[in-house]
């Protein structure tokens, strides 16, 4: 009963709605940190990156190269 109680009180309710508008808010921080990774991303592969490398062990150099493709239609 006392449970019952509490849960009626208006203060949880607030809270309640508060950590509702809480959430909307990261959900929107998610999303726009998503956007800024997606656009950097997209940026990079529509050049090719090279990676040059020192093998720690034979000390010969190794270079990797990547090369991205844009989606057609963009």
């Amino acid at each position: 009963m006392a449970n019952s109680e509490k849960s009626a009180q208006p203060g949880n309710e607030q809270s309640v709605e508060r950590l509702g508008q809480r959430l909307d808010m990261l959900d929107q921080r998610l999303d726009n940190i998503d956007s800024i990774v997606t656009a950097v991303a997209e940026r990079v592969m529509r050049q090719p990156i090279t990676l040059n490398i020192t093998c720690p062990h034979c000390h010969k150099d190794i270079e990797i190269t990547i090369i991205g493709s844009e989606k057609p239609g963009r």
